[in-house]
């Protein structure tokens, strides 16, 4: 399939072009008319350290820690065993984080999984997971985080009564609206917003810990007595325990969406990964353990709102709060989430992998807008019309088989290019280790769900003929080249795209160049 001519960045950091067809005349040295230089337009490196820091803290939590942390301590059986998992599962995080630093520091392109597949393992396997992504995964995905913020900027409206289902879908749009708007106007607005949703979350979380811990001074400890009780302990539940706090962790890997706007990514992503991880281990089990505090065991799984209980105990009136932090921390995970992903739209069209319009860049705003705006119509379709659970159900075990592929690239690229400059390169045990945990998840989601699992596994598979179909064959019926422009790989969205097109293209946008 033809491809632009962009500049790239090669895994040793040099800028060597890649031979995508035709030169784009936006993208020349000079103007056209006059002649002058052109200044070439592209994503800047805005993304510091505390901007590192706020998306991968940002992304990672979500409403889980504050409504429903129970599923650890449902499969674990007891409290002792439930803050070991919530440990466990960080250091294992910590060192799918790590995995990725290296990845991100030795392949410095912006695209996260999809790029580290088709850097190891060629196209094919890269657009399944392209493929998967767009069509379910991450419009899913955004859908749920926004309901939940719906749900509850309106429940201190509302209460005590319930929030009507219509007033929820409207508040969602309105949220995701605004997240797309913000993500396509400015990235250091983004950025700025981000920060200070991180450290709403963090000061939420706060609010919980410290009045926790100063009961636990107090010596409010009947929760923690006999809590390692072996009767009490279900070993074959632990396999779940583990898949919950696995989930809760997730989002680490945001960071490597943007590496190509990581200010010196040699040192950002290795620092902003490791402080960002430390602090969300820390932040989830002082949660954890300021709840036990307040409530027993059986009060916690009881509870439909942990925080809201833990809140009603403790602070009074001050619950009602509660479910504005939620809102807030949603609005974080959406907007850490779509500011990652559109990268990996735009990395994914400026490989010929997706229609060529959404590798276009503002020229003033320097976003990706039409990457941003993509997401934007398939995510409320699925919203008003989709049943967003149950997509969840058939696909969301495919995030762990493809990390798992991504680490094993890692595995594979030391050996088969083992002259590739890494500057950051973890002991090969980690990935090892890592790898494995990934694909026991596949195992245990095949195991425990194997209709859903299969599903799953068979809506992936539709991305295999869909690649022969739009993407490797060459020769086409010249009434399917006028259609999709030699490039359009996803043919069901071509009407949508088309209209992004045009509103991008007259003087908006210019074809994107990554240095």
């Amino acid at each position: 399939m033809p491809r632009r001519t962009v500049s790239v960045p090669h895994p040793n950091g040099d800028t060597t072009p890649s031979n995508f067809g035709e030169k784009d005349p936006l993208n020349s040295n000079g103007d056209p008319h006059t002649g002058a230089p052109e200044k070439k337009v592209e994503l800047r490196k805005k993304v510091t350290l505390l901007r590192g820091i706020s998306i991968i803290i940002g992304t990672i939590i979500g409403a889980g820690i504050f409504i429903s942390p129970k599923g650890i301590l449902k499969n674990s059986g007891s409290v002792g065993m439930s803050l070991v998992v919530w440990i466990a599962c960080g250091i294992l995080s910590l060192f799918g984080a790590l995995s990725y630093a290296e990845l991100g520091t030795c392949i410095k392109k912006s695209g996260g999984h999809y790029t580290y597949i088709l850097e190891a393992f060629g196209p094919q396997v890269a657009f399944v997971r392209l493929w998967v992504d767009m069509i379910a995964i991450r419009p899913a995905g955004l859908a749920v985080i926004a309901l939940a913020f719906g749900r509850y900027i309106l429940e201190p409206i509302f209460m005590p009564c319930g929030v009507p289902e219509i007033a929820i879908k409207l508040a969602t749009t309105i949220g995701i609206t605004m997240v797309m708007y913000l993500n396509s106007m400015s990235v250091s607005w983004t950025a700025r917003i981000q920060i200070f949703l991180t450290f709403s979350k963090l000061l939420a979380i706060a609010i919980i810990i410290v009045p926790g811990l100063y009961q636990l001074f107090k010596g409010e400890t009947k929760n923690f007595e006999n809590a390692f009780e072996v009767n009490t302990v279900d070993l074959s539940g632990l396999p779940l325990a583990f898949y919950s706090g696995m989930y809760a962790y997730a989002g680490w890997f945001y960071l490597n969406f943007v590496t190509e706007e990581v200010e010196n990514p040699e040192r950002t992503m290795p620092l902003a990964i490791c402080i960002s991880m430390v602090i969300v281990m820390i932040c989830y089990t002082m949660t954890n353990v300021a709840y036990y505090t307040v409530m027993s065991a059986e009060e916690l799984l009881a509870s439909d709102a942990v925080a809201v209980t833990f809140a009603e105990k403790l602070m009074g009136n001050f619950s009602v709060a509660v479910p504005v932090f939620v809102a807030l921390s949603c609005f974080g995970s959406m907007n850490g989430c779509l500011f990652a992903i559109s990268r990996m739209f735009y990395v994914a069209s400026r490989e010929g992998q997706l229609p060529e319009v959404l590798s276009m860049i503002h020229i003033r705003r320097h976003t990706p807008l039409p990457a941003v705006i993509v997401l934007y119509p398939i995510t409320l379709l699925i919203l008003f019309l989709g049943d967003i659970y149950s997509l969840l159900n058939f696909m969301s075990f495919l995030r762990w088989l493809f990390i798992g592929v991504a680490v094993v690239g890692l595995i594979y690229l030391r050996y088969t290019r083992p002259d590739m400059p890494r500057p950051f390169k973890v002991p090969i045990f980690i990935p090892v280790v890592f790898s494995f945990t990934c694909f026991f998840m596949v195992f245990l989601s095949l195991y425990s769900d194997p209709i859903n699992t299969g599903i799953g596994f068979a809506i992936s598979l539709t991305g295999i003929p869909a690649y022969f179909i739009f993407i490797h064959f060459e020769r086409k019926p010249k009434w399917f080249q006028k259609l999709s422009g030699q490039r359009l790989a996803f043919q069901p969205f071509s009407c949508c795209l088309s209209s992004i097109g045009y509103f991008c293209s007259s003087s908006c946008c210019h074809m994107g160049a990554i240095e």
